[in-house]
């Protein structure tokens, strides 16, 4: 039995599917299912919903508004559910005898030859994509897999691959989007659970411990107005060391040594979430790494506090608590609805640092430090746009 190609709709169900659970857009013949992108669009869900059901082709391309990057492309690729054959286009089966030559898109080569005497071939495919791949031949599986096989362990792919350092920063800043089950495998082994991390762990694992550890420096400290003062200095200190780690370590990428090792560390450490920015189990840290490095900062806070252990305690777990919400922020700023316009603002400033520039915007929680030092990311005033 020949492998299934992708199925071809009409225009009026492909209009039909243009809701937040089930949103489709076209570009030309070829269907695509944006539905996991409603939340997670940089330029937010309801320009998605505004042009459910429609052609995107034009805004996709439209440089005043908005010109995607190829990796937009890439990712829209990976998410085609199949074709729609228009009007003129049915019209031609109808006509055509027989119709098989016209329909399922795409055609055979009679039926391409009907398509362009009745007008009707432009954005027609012309090559049988198949459901299981989305593919049509090999030349898509060279051009989807020049970087890494996401079907395949990750980690072993990189290390053996012998790519360049220029080359593994081009092509780990191109967003991808994973669509098999869960995560894209990174150690293939017992080790995978280990790479993984909901959001909800977060606090779960960590804000007990910032009450275990506020409660005993409350009793140490003689005012409670003296406690917060420390306890709040720790938490706006979190929002610099934020700034700090994600431009000094996770985006070291100028200083990078140019070898695996280097290559491969800085993949664990934060490449794997440039690489696929939708993974949604892997955009909090997981508690064993958090813990290797929190431990120079219990280090350096009882070093900078000296004096008193009850201070640094507070200091530290004011920063651990700016911690956990940055870290559920991250996560909702990639996956959720953000409910006011200060949160709004924050998701399109944090995906225009995926999707646009990734060498600048470092602040997740808040773009203070960005502009202290000179790394803020310009971003266009919203504008209406309308669907044609």
């Amino acid at each position: 039995m020949p492998s299934q190609t992708l199925p071809n709709f009409t225009s009026e169900q492909v209009d039909a599917n243009k809701t937040p659970e089930c949103c489709w857009v076209t570009i030309g013949s070829e269907v695509y299912d944006v539905t996991k992108f409603v939340d997670a669009h940089p330029g937010g869900g309801d320009l998605i919903l505004q042009y459910g059901g429609k052609d995107v082709g034009a805004i996709m391309q439209n440089e005043i508004e908005h010109l995607h990057s190829e990796s937009a492309y890439d990712i829209l690729n990976a998410n085609m559910i199949g074709f729609v054959a228009a009007d003129p286009v049915l019209n031609t089966a109808v006509d055509s005898d027989p119709p098989q030559d016209v329909l399922p898109l795409p055609p055979n080569q009679a039926g391409a030859q009907e398509l362009r005497m009745n007008g009707a071939a432009d954005h027609v495919p012309t090559e049988r994509v198949y459901e299981a791949t989305s593919m049509a031949s090999e030349a898509h599986l060279r051009r989807e897999n020049g970087f890494l096989k996401l079907d395949e362990p990750l980690l072993m792919q990189l290390w053996n691959s012998g790519f360049s350092k220029d080359f593994y920063l081009e092509e780990v800043h191109r967003p991808r989007d994973y669509n098999g089950d869960g995560s894209a495998p990174l150690f293939g082994n017992f080790l995978e659970p280990l790479s993984k991390t909901a959001w909800w762990v977060i606090p779960i694992v960590w804000l007990p411990w910032v009450s275990l550890g506020s409660w005993l420096a409350y009793g140490g400290i003689p005012s409670t107005f003296q406690f917060a003062a420390y306890w709040f200095t720790g938490l706006c200190l979190w929002s610099l060391v934020e700034y700090g780690l994600h431009r000094g370590l996770f985006h070291i990428d100028k200083y990078l040594p140019d070898n695996r090792v280097g290559i491969t560390v800085h993949f664990l450490l934060h490449g794997i979430h440039h690489f696929l920015p939708m993974d949604k189990y892997r955009l909090v840290m997981p508690p064993t790494l958090f813990v290797v490095l929190a431990a120079p900062f219990w280090k350096l806070a009882h070093t900078v506090f000296y004096w008193d252990w009850y201070v640094a305690t507070a200091v530290f777990c004011g920063g651990i608590f700016g911690y956990v919400c940055y870290d559920c922020t991250h996560y909702f700023l990639h996956h959720k609805k953000m409910p006011t316009a200060y949160h709004r603002a924050l998701k399109s400033y944090h995906n225009a640092h995926h999707y646009g520039d990734s060498g600048n915007g470092f602040g997740v929680t808040s773009s203070f430090w960005d502009r202290v030092f000179g790394t803020e990311l310009p971003m266009p005033v919203p504008k209406p746009i309308k669907a044609s």
